[in-house]
């Protein structure tokens, strides 16, 4: 019976030993499944309010942090040319819509943030073999003389916007651009809109932007971390 005895107490640990091998080499095939990290393959759930619910200070703080100092005027920005990036026109990835209030400017990290997102889009799409689609811009940097206007007709835009600050863009979830024109081949906005979602909860989930969906305004506002 002794014996019997330690051989049980002998076995405890190893088994322990084996089950915890076990147990970690499957975490480290998860993380690492497809040579693409567990993060990455995350689903977004669907419910845009919920995760896309950054607060303004949040954003505010991030712009602050990241940003330039707003701008008193559109002449003010070539006094800022070594801080800010004008988007490239010739890039075929995304559209500008109603850009009356803004400037197509941004600081270098969310030129870049914009590029990827609008990259990501488009590779979302073509890997899920739907016709390709471009993005809508509808809000990019804006003076302060831009926002004193956009106040006057606009009661939701607030005087301390983060767009002030160059760091901070808004994408339409409600309009798209079909790349090659077909009216038989079409992807409803609604389905465009989850696709563009999961770009964008992938992106939170690397720390690289604050999002909020925005109901009234029909968009995506997205300030880069």
């Amino acid at each position: 019976m002794k014996y019997f005895h330690w051989i049980f107490l002998f076995s405890i640990p190893l088994l322990l030993i084996s089950c915890g091998k076990g147990k970690a080499e499957t975490t480290e095939t998860a993380k690492t499944a497809h040579g693409i990290p567990l993060e990455r393959k995350q689903r977004f759930s669907g419910n845009y309010n919920r995760e896309f619910n950054d607060l303004q200070d949040a954003h505010l703080a991030s712009a602050i942090l990241n940003g330039i100092s707003p701008m008193a005027s559109r002449n003010d920005t070539l006094e800022l040319k070594d801080k800010l990036v004008r988007l490239p026109d010739e890039l075929e990835l995304y559209k500008m819509h109603d850009i009356t209030h803004s400037i197509p400017f941004l600081v270098p990290s969310a030129t870049q943030l914009f590029i990827d997102i609008a990259q990501n889009f488009r590779d979302s799409l073509y890997s899920k073999d739907l016709p390709l689609y471009r993005i809508y811009l509808t809000s990019i940097l804006r003076t302060n003389d831009d926002l004193s206007k956009l106040t006057r007709r606009n009661i939701n835009a607030s005087e301390n916007s983060t767009h002030r600050y160059g760091t901070t863009f808004d994408i339409s979830w409600k309009r798209f651009d079909q790349v090659i024109p077909d009216s038989i081949h079409q992807v409803p906005p609604e389905r465009l809109k989850l696709v563009l979602a999961q770009v964008l909860f992938d992106l939170k989930k690397q720390d690289r932007c604050y999002v909020k969906h925005e109901r009234q305004q029909a968009c995506f506002h997205i300030t880069v971390r």
